[in-house]
């Protein structure tokens, strides 16, 4: 393998891989009328997209008890599920930077808000579970961005956390990734604006998947 700064490459799943911004705040809002809640901008919706969807109902609802965050998310899951799944695809070149990552050598895992289940019906309509060789879901370890989920990937991998990155859309990505102790990099295509992105210091933001390999090639490598 060739001298290089990072040997596992964590990546985010809504936002920064698949373009699924549209469904999750249209299932948001169809939920909050659902339950009769107050109907929220578009923004304070794909704001929340990252987290845990338990925290993202809290976030959006903070007034709400414990149990109206539970039916809100119980109504939430109803809507993603029964919508049709052919409306969120990968974004471009998604597929092929991933495939040349693993070619080159990279490890790959995801770090994801999404369910266990819901990552593994994404990993089967995608065909990209082949690609990642560990990965950490919302449901089932600390909400991002408590950096547990990412604690609990270096420690599957043995991988410490000067050698890996995360690539994500939001600040709760990279707020984790600094709180674990690693190095971060933007992904300007998704949610969050800029700004949000570079409070949390990530190595850059990039404007689009497809210039993540030469990015990562221009990095020094690690000293030895």
């Amino acid at each position: 393998m060739p001298d290089r700064a990072f040997d596992l490459l964590v990546f985010d799943w809504d936002g920064t891989l698949m373009d699924s911004e549209y469904r999750i705040v249209a299932c948001l809002r169809a939920a909050s009328l659902t339950l009769q809640l107050p109907v929220l901008t578009d923004a304070a919706y794909r704001h929340v997209i990252g987290l845990g969807l338990i925290e993202a109902c809290a976030m959006l609802y903070p007034l709400a008890g414990d149990d109206e965050h539970l039916r809100l998310a119980e109504a939430y899951k109803h809507e993603f599920l029964s919508r049709d799944p052919a409306g969120m695809q990968l974004f471009a070149g998604a597929t092929g930077v991933l495939e040349a990552l693993c070619a080159d050598g990279y490890r790959l895992a995801v770090a994801t808000g999404k369910s266990r289940a819901g990552l593994e019906r994404a990993y089967r309509d995608t065909g990209l579970g082949r690609l990642f060789e560990a990965s950490r879901c919302a449901d089932e370890t600390a909400s991002k961005p408590d950096p547990r989920m990412l604690h609990e990937l270096l420690a599957e991998t043995g991988v410490p956390a000067a050698r890996a990155l995360m690539i994500g859309d939001t600040e709760f990505d990279l707020a984790m990734a600094r709180a674990a102790g690693m190095a971060g990099i933007g992904a300007t295509w998704g949610c969050h604006a800029p700004e949000l992105l570079l409070r949390h210091a990530p190595l850059a933001c990039l404007d689009d998947i497809a210039d993540l390999p030469a990015l990562l090639a221009s990095l020094p490598a690690a000293a030895a």
